[in-house]
């Protein structure tokens, strides 16, 4: 079977340049997730789907299926494509199908944002909208609608990435190959989000064949039937399913996560805030997904979770304050405040960073939390931390204790020598609702930027003091 099938014709010789968008999809990065990881101990690496051409995994599929179909003769010259999608995969088909010259008619649910149906649009495609709170089989779900204008049009071919095989393989072949050469095969555990199933399904296989040991984990939605529990509707798009497609190979699959919709948008701001990474609701699912699954695991594993697609396509959804609030995300009562409110209300002559030096006595640093009050501070690399990259590490009082009780030299050495991982990064602009999730046990306290600058610490009892105020007001 022909996987992966790019334009026709003879390559340019010269170096670096390909003949179209098609020639790139494949071989993202792996890319650690230092700040968004700071309150678990593993190694935290995320496949960045979002940076294939088309914005997403499902370009892997969509050059796959449209390929196989033609290699088997279902797809002909001039012929239309037809498919059920949420999105994603309609934009693979369609960069594809722009490239050689095929009609699109993509049917898709109506919780899809409106940027999803621009995009396809934009790509010259037919977009017909179907309600989502249906049953599968019902003559007015995308699936049955996209089954009926396959029959109605003439020359049409439904890829039917619910179906087709071709969808897992492509990841069997790609996805999973990738990974285990990215991390020289030392993988613990993959996590991913499961839609039509192909993704977790064919990396998943992959993996396993080459280490029976890797645990495959699935994220999947509160209200999908892959996890168990009731079915009903959900916001997060592109994931779940309310019937099991012949593409997902549940023995693949060692345990779900089941995640809400507040924590898949939640997370997905965090990791943009955090890391720089702007991705949908379905990558910020599975991040938290992954966040569960590393607080069970030592510091020496490593965890791979896909990010699946990009967040450009959900600008007015979860990044929009407005919708987040109107659907009970974002709480417009003390947890909605920023962040930055809450720093201004910290009273005391305590400065807004209190820190220590890499280069200082274990025992100066014991003396400047027991002056302050605190029970952890940054280590940073000068007196005033001008971005996020001087904070080297953290100092916490727990650890200290554990430390100086098992070897009284500890006292003796310099804090580089025994500080932790810093702590949490999190935007002045962010919410108490957002800052809440990073406050965990391991995570006692937060670093609060502005942009780039650390501007601040607030720990559990700055934001309890806040919420308590508030509620007196």
């Amino acid at each position: 079977m022909r996987l992966l099938s790019g334009d026709p014709g003879s390559a340019d010789s010269r170096p670096g340049v390909v003949d179209s968008l098609v020639d790139l999809v494949g071989g993202t990065p792996l890319v650690r997730l230092a700040r968004f990881s700071a309150g678990v101990l593993p190694t935290l690496l995320a496949k960045a789907e979002f940076l294939n051409p088309g914005g997403s995994v499902k370009d892997r599929i969509g050059l796959t299926l449209i390929g196989v179909a033609e290699a088997s003769g279902l797809l002909r010259a001039g012929g239309t494509i037809v498919e059920p999608t949420s999105g994603n995969t309609g934009a693979g088909l369609a960069m594809v199908a722009v490239r050689r010259g095929y009609r699109c008619v993509f049917v898709m649910p109506d919780k899809v944002s409106q940027e999803k149906i621009n995009l396809l649009r934009a790509f010259g495609a037919e977009v017909v909208l179907c309600p989502t709170s249906v049953e599968p089989d019902d003559s007015r779900s995308y699936y049955r609608t996209a089954d009926r204008l396959t029959k109605e049009i003439p020359g049409a071919f439904q890829p039917n990435q619910y179906l087709n095989q071709a969808n897992p393989e492509a990841h069997y072949h790609t996805t999973g190959p990738e990974i285990w050469e990215q991390t020289g095969g030392r993988i613990d555990v993959f996590v991913a989000g499961v839609g039509t199933g192909g993704t977790i399904s064919g990396t998943g296989r992959y993996l396993k064949e080459r280490n029976p040991n890797v645990v495959v984990v699935g994220a999947d939605p509160e209200g999908s039937i892959y996890s168990g529990g009731d079915v009903h509707p959900y916001l997060v798009e592109g994931v779940g399913e309310d019937f099991m497609p012949a593409t997902f190979d549940a023995s693949v699959v060692d345990r779900f996560v089941r995640v809400g919709d507040r924590d898949s948008f939640l997370t997905a701001r965090r990791l943009t805030r955090e890391e720089g990474m702007l991705v949908g609701g379905s990558a910020g699912m599975a991040a938290w997904a992954a966040l569960q699954v590393a607080a069970t695991y030592p510091p020496d594993a490593t965890i791979v979770v896909l990010l699946p697609d990009s967040g450009r396509g959900y600008l007015s959804k979860l990044y929009n304050d407005e919708w987040m609030a109107a659907n009970g995300f974002l709480d417009r009562t003390g947890s909605g405040a920023r962040l930055a409110e809450v720093l201004a209300a910290k009273t005391g002559p305590m400065p807004a960073i209190v820190h220590v030096h890499p280069d200082e006595a274990v025992r100066d640093a014991i003396a400047t939390l027991h002056a302050y009050g605190v029970s952890q501070m940054p280590v940073v690399k000068r007196d005033q931390a001008q971005s996020r990259d001087d904070v080297l590490g953290s100092i916490r009082e727990r650890s200290l204790l554990e430390r100086v009780y098992r070897d009284s030299g500890v006292l003796d050495t310099v804090v580089g020598e025994v500080m932790d991982s810093p702590l949490p990064m999190i935007d002045r602009r962010d919410t108490v609702d957002a800052a809440m999730t990073l406050l965990t046990e391991r995570a006692p306290a937060v670093l609060v930027c502005d942009g780039p600058a650390p501007v601040g610490v607030l720990t559990r009892a700055d934001v309890l003091d806040f919420l308590m105020a508030r509620d007196r007001s």
